[in-house]
């Protein structure tokens, strides 16, 4: 029993000098890891938000009741591989860029939230493609999610695809 003490003893404390022993490395964040609307859109990155869609996102606000949900409140939007709306819960719109590329707009504030995102279907049946998805928040857009989805090989490819925000 003494000697696996001992063991566990020597062991602990080399491995505390192999750690002191190490060099830090310091860490820091790109330049463009601002606040969202300050990120330029990279080639694989978000499109910016044009004087339109600005306005549209500054009124479908105006018809919310606060600038948050309640909170424990959920909404949600199931978007066609095409970009379009079809249906939701707090939903205004829903916008194609590009191949895989898409916008959802809610009319509520959603800078506070959870965002969960699947490929999913767009039929009352049916599987869903095959796929990825990724959600973050839309650049310079409180209320609207951006929304990336890729085939199996990971390239960006339509897909439908259902998120639910969470407050």
């Amino acid at each position: 029993m003494a000697v696996a003490f001992s063991a566990l003893a020597l062991t602990l404390a080399g491995g505390g000098i192999a750690v002191a022993a190490q060099p830090t490395t310091v860490v820091q964040a790109p330049v463009d890891s601002g606040q969202p609307a300050a990120r330029a859109a990279a080639a694989t990155g978000q499109p910016q938000v044009t004087p339109e869609e600005a306005r549209q996102a500054r009124a479908a606000l105006k018809g919310s009741v606060g600038t948050n949900a309640i909170i424990g409140s959920v909404s949600f939007a199931v978007v066609g591989s095409g970009g379009n709306l079809i249906r939701g819960l707090d939903a205004v719109s829903a916008t194609r860029y590009g191949p895989g590329q898409y916008q959802v707009l809610f009319n509520r504030n959603l800078t506070r939230s959870a965002y969960h995102a699947t490929v999913g279907t767009d039929q009352q049946c049916c599987i869903p493609p095959a796929g990825q998805v990724s959600v973050a928040p839309r650049l310079a857009t409180p209320n609207a999610v951006f929304i990336q989805t890729y085939n199996s090989a990971g390239v960006p490819a339509d897909r439908p695809f259902h998120v639910a925000i969470s407050s």
